[in-house]
């Protein structure tokens, strides 16, 4: 290509205007291109933090626990109940502390599962074996937490709730509920000050999604 002689600045100029459109071209392609990827994705907005745990109004009474467990449990005086949304579905849980003389008489008509967190975190996973193990002390044996998640309006008092649990062999002495933290999101769990040898022992339990799990905390709930 030949360049008439003197037009050599006038070539430069344009070569540079076209360059010059061109880039604001791409740049006006690249805007759009974001704008358009941001208004097709919905923006992500943090889980709110868990309300805190409450007590049942009215209590929890033997009915219940009759009702949707079986007439082998019954409540245990003294520890305090909770109702709070264990599994992240903005639906209240029940949680009451029972005696239940043999956990596996009624599952199956009353559709619970029964769950060993505290055995599964020891290495001991079938509940079938370890629903027999009794406590050395009278007073333990039996001793477990009846937990049900709620469904629908009336929650936990469901005719038919989401599911129930009952979890087997923990060692609590006292128990509270708490906030979690469970990757990046905040989760209610139950907590646990633990009976044995040891001293100002504890732990929690909570719903990882799919299971309830054991943890230890260490020497003190605080």
């Amino acid at each position: 290509m030949s360049i008439p002689i003197g037009g050599e600045a006038a070539y430069s100029n344009a070569m540079c205007s076209r360059r010059f459109t061109l880039i604001l071209l791409l740049a006006g392609l690249l805007v759009i291109s974001i704008v358009s990827s941001a208004a097709a994705e919905p923006s992500k907005k943090p889980a709110p933090p868990p309300a805190p745990a409450k007590a049942p109004s009215p209590a929890v009474t033997d009915e219940l626990v009759h009702k949707q467990f079986g007439e082998n449990c019954t409540l245990l005086v003294g520890p305090p109940q909770f109702t709070m949304d264990l599994d992240g579905d903005g639906v209240d849980d029940l949680v009451v502390a029972a005696r239940c003389k043999n956990p596996m008489a009624d599952r199956d008509e009353y559709s619970f599962q029964i769950v060993d967190p505290y055995d599964s975190f020891l290495g001991f996973g079938d509940v079938k074996v370890t629903s027999s193990f009794a406590s050395d002390a009278p007073e333990r044996r039996g001793v477990c937490l009846l937990i049900i998640h709620g469904d629908g309006p009336d929650a936990w008092r469901s005719e038919k709730p989401k599911a129930k649990f009952m979890l087997i062999n923990l060692p609590f002495k006292t128990l509270a509920a708490k906030k979690l933290s469970l990757k990046k999101k905040m989760a209610m769990a139950i907590y646990m000050e633990e009976t044995g040898e040891a001293e100002n022992l504890s732990s929690v339990v909570f719903w990882d999604g799919k299971k309830y799990r054991y943890q230890p905390l260490g020497s003190s709930m605080e």
